[in-house]
């Protein structure tokens, strides 16, 4: 009997020390598989990006329609058998036009963040490790660009560029960058008097090689966070800037513009309104939940 218990003892001590050992990136997706309500927000969002990827196929084989091709005998029509969800006010099919909206607004959000993230995480990682003047000039450079109201600048450059995907990218993405910038300096900051920074640099490491290879490992997570939630941010950035007319053309589809196009006709038909709306709601929501998820899981105070 005291053999027994003493076998279960080791097993049990051996078991918290597995549990000790393993790393913090490792804990973090031991907690994020047991977040079902992100992993069912990851999965929708998995599920929403891989049909607008595949839109092209999909309306060749699916559907069966361009988003661009009318018919005018057939418009306003409620959802059928032959068109699932309805045609619009030029008799195009309304499904076929969702799935490639989700390609340009998500095609937008994403490319947009990532340039954003590149910006802010770079900027971050220098003026947090040199300070001083640097990180003076800097602050008083994003200070200044951010006492101006953001949607003055977006309307201003939007107009002058003109309306088109690319240069929607390059506005949000130029312009998105100094929330990232104040986060990672932050963290720059109290990473760079670390002993294992003092070791680094006392080795003879230079200034480029600990920020890549000692600091930036070390914020990677919230960066992951940073972008999960940029992504739903910029959508509906977008779909603002749609609906005021400075966003995508009306004849390139995407849930912002559609959303704008489909209010004058709500009463006539419905359905045009309700489902850009309820795929730029659910989708966001889903971006926020995947980040409150990631920086649950990748809180230490949690994961402990």
């Amino acid at each position: 009997m005291a053999s027994d218990a003493t076998i279960a003892k080791l097993e049990m001590e051996e078991l918290d020390q597995h549990v000790q050992s393993r790393s913090h990136w490792q804990r973090a997706m031991y907690q994020l598989s047991h977040d079902y309500l992100t992993l069912l927000a990851l999965g929708v969002v998995v599920l929403l990006t891989l049909l607008a990827i595949f839109a092209p196929q999909i309306s060749t084989y699916v559907t069966g329609y361009r988003f661009d091709e009318e018919n005018l005998s057939r418009t306003f029509s409620p959802p059928s058998y032959e068109h699932a969800l309805g045609t619009d006010e030029q008799g195009r099919d309304h499904l076929t036009r969702l799935i490639w909206g989700g390609q340009v607004s998500l095609g937008i959000a994403f490319f947009a963040s990532i340039l954003s993230l590149t910006i802010g995480v770079t900027l971050g990682l220098f003026t947090g490790y040199y300070g001083g003047i640097v990180d003076d000039v800097m602050m008083w450079f994003i200070t200044t660009l951010n006492s101006i109201p953001s949607l003055f600048l977006l309307l201003i450059i939007s107009s002058v560029l003109g309306p088109s995907p690319v240069n929607l990218i390059l506005v949000l993405g130029f312009l998105g960058w100094t929330g990232t910038m104040r986060l990672v300096r932050g963290e720059t900051f109290t990473l760079r008097e670390r002993e294992f920074i003092v070791a680094a640099r006392a080795m003879g490491a230079s200034n480029a090689r600990i920020m890549a290879s000692h600091i930036l490992p070390n914020i990677i997570s919230i960066v992951i966070i940073t972008l999960a939630i940029d992504i739903g941010v910029l959508i509906l950035v977008e779909s603002g800037l749609s609906f005021l007319g400075f966003g995508i053309p009306s004849f390139i589809p995407s849930w912002g513009n559609m959303l704008t196009n489909a209010q004058a006709y709500f009463q006539r038909a419905p359905h045009l309104v309700v489902m850009p709306g309820l795929l730029i709601t659910i989708t966001v929501l889903c971006l926020y939940v995947i980040g409150d998820g990631l920086r649950d899981a990748f809180d230490p105070t949690v994961n402990d």
